[in-house]
């Protein structure tokens, strides 16, 4: 008897042995032939999945919105010209207002412009025997573009970073007088980590902008770049780049295929230069668009990074916008010349303008039409071929009574019409729990109109379980890209960000890295650093709807994404 025990203990450790080196075999070889970033992703999910199992999740029944019509839908939502007040007013009855890019019209490095037209202004210059003066907005070229193409705000004059955006007026059928083609010298870069400049000096034997293309079509280096409706760096880049594809035929055929290459491998279109600083800084990034006047100001890239000159000089041109009077055209031809004093070009040069001086752009010069025409490719090819799915969460806790509720529900109003049919989108709400109120589906009519009425249906009340609204929506993407791989996934959040119930920010932070799921924020009256780092987590963007005109905001966010 006491025999048998001993056999059956023994046997028993054995088997115990057998399952354990099973065990860890199988523990061993399943990740066998995979990347450590698939390993990453794959173990993210199931930790996702894990915290959702915990969560008390609703599906509401969609409901079609009877008012909603597609015809109503919305056109481009510019800001008003208010939220860009004159950084240099006019001191005289006669005087010339001037749209300029913020580089030389802001603050500290960036005031070159603004010193130059306070001096002018108290220089005592008159015209006709009268005193005359300047008057001074910083509006982004792009946006200084579209309110005068739009005919909404039209300057009298226009001083944008480049001249592409003058021949994009022309041929928008704008008259537009070029007065100087330079005032202060600048160029456009890709900034690229010292590390990767080597490697691909050692691969191609030289860094340019051909170079950086080619390494970016071969997966050889992670590179984001801004929006070319609204930056200049962005538009010159990608004429730049469809140059490259086809010189002689830029949006050909052959130049969109190779495109979509490209973009494929693009980390993303940047909200701003600042996202994609930030992003480089947290080493997602090994190159991005920069001013070389930025980068000289900025120690902690010149220490880290090489500066590459790309396409057409930035040198500051000034136009005419439409049929001045005379009085105006001499102002502007006295403060032009004034610009051009050895004083100013001292102050110039001081601010970092005037480098690269050397630099010429080598491709031929473009047209207006090619300009338009790109864009237009950029638009609808951004996304490589891929399809977009987004899940928008919005934030209905008691904290969001009244008119935070009110901002986010235009918001989403607003914001519908600027979303592609063919892009997937669900919703998702969330207070003390959190429902589904629209899984995805295609943004058609049908989805438009379930969209609409969900937005009509929030009310606020009850606690703000934030993060259990971004597991809900995160899985509900994973789901998405399951059943079609090839999707690219986006999330939206609109909150106060005073989460007070549920999981935290600890709990979702590393899964959603893993997940690589970038997470957009828009706050109301909100805790922005907590939305910031949100965002941060895979080099997203976050607005304030109190600061920021979010409707703009969102439309050229959606216009970069979507």
């Amino acid at each position: 008897m006491k025999l048998f025990k001993n056999n059956v203990v023994k046997l028993g450790a054995i088997a115990v042995i057998v399952f354990g080196l099973i065990f860890a075999a199988v523990s061993l070889t399943q990740n066998w032939g995979k990347t450590k970033d698939t390993v990453n992703t794959e173990q993210s999910v199931k930790k996702l999945k894990q915290l959702y199992s915990k969560l008390n999740v609703n599906s509401l029944t969609p409901q079609m919105d009877e008012e909603y019509s597609a015809d109503e839908q919305s056109a481009s939502v510019l800001p008003d010209i208010s939220e860009y007040p004159f950084v240099v007013n006019p001191t005289t009855d006669d005087f010339l207002t001037i749209y300029s890019s913020p580089e030389k019209a802001g603050s500290g490095y960036e005031s070159w412009l603004v010193d130059v037209a306070n001096k002018f202004n108290q220089s005592g210059v008159q015209v006709n025997g009268k005193p005359v003066s300047v008057g001074i907005r910083s509006v982004s070229s792009g946006l200084a573009a579209s309110f005068i193409s739009s005919g909404k705000y039209t300057p009298d004059v226009l001083a944008p970073s480049n001249e592409l955006w003058g021949i994009l007026l022309s041929a928008k059928g704008i008259k537009v007088t070029t007065v100087e083609k330079r005032i202060a010298g600048n160029v456009a870069g890709v900034v690229i980590s010292k590390k990767k400049n080597d490697e691909l000096n050692q691969k191609y034997g030289a860094v340019n902008g051909k170079t950086i293309i080619d390494a970016v079509i071969n997966n050889e280096i992670k590179l984001a770049y801004t929006d070319p409706y609204a930056s200049s760096s962005g538009l010159n880049f990608l004429l730049m780049a469809l140059s490259i594809f086809d010189s002689s035929n830029p949006t050909g055929e052959a130049a969109v295929a190779q495109f979509q290459k490209f973009q494929q491998n693009i980390a993303f279109t940047a909200y701003n230069t600042m996202q994609m600083k930030e992003s480089a800084q947290g080493g997602a990034l090994d190159a991005f668009l920069l001013e070389y006047q930025t980068f000289l100001n900025s120690p902690e890239l010149k220490n880290a990074y090489e500066f590459i000159p790309f396409g057409v000089r930035h040198d500051q041109p000034v136009y005419e916008i439409g049929e001045l009077t005379s009085v105006k055209k001499q102002i502007t031809a006295e403060f032009v010349k004034y610009c051009k004093t050895a004083e100013s070009q001292s102050l110039a040069t001081e601010k970092g303008f005037n480098g690269h001086d050397e630099y010429a752009y080598e491709l031929s010069k473009l047209d207006g039409e090619t300009i338009v025409k790109a864009q237009g490719v950029w638009k609808s090819e951004k996304s490589g071929g891929s399809a977009l799915t987004a899940v928008f969460v919005a934030d209905i806790s008691g904290s969001m009574e009244g008119s935070p509720l009110l901002k986010l529900k235009a918001s989403l109003n607003q914001a519908m019409n600027f979303i592609g049919s063919d892009t997937n989108v669900g919703f998702v709400t969330f207070s003390d729990n959190v429902d589904i109120a629209l899984p995805i589906a295609k943004f058609d009519n049908t989805q438009k109109s379930y969209f609409s009425k969900a937005v009509k249906n929030l009310r606020a009340g009850g606690a703000t379980a934030m993060f259990d609204a971004v597991i809900v929506a995160q899985k509900m993407l994973i789901e998405e890209q399951e059943k079609n791989p090839g999707t690219k996934l986006m999330l939206f959040v609109l909150t106060d960000g005073e989460t007070n119930r549920g999981y935290e920010f600890n709990d979702i932070e590393k899964l959603t890295r893993g997940t690589k799921i970038p997470i957009y924020t828009i706050g109301y009256n909100a805790n922005i650093d907590v939305l910031q780092q949100l965002s941060n987590i895979n080099e997203a963007a976050t607005m304030n709807a109190e600061n920021d005109n979010i409707i703009y905001r969102l439309e050229s966010l959606f216009n970069t994404q979507m």
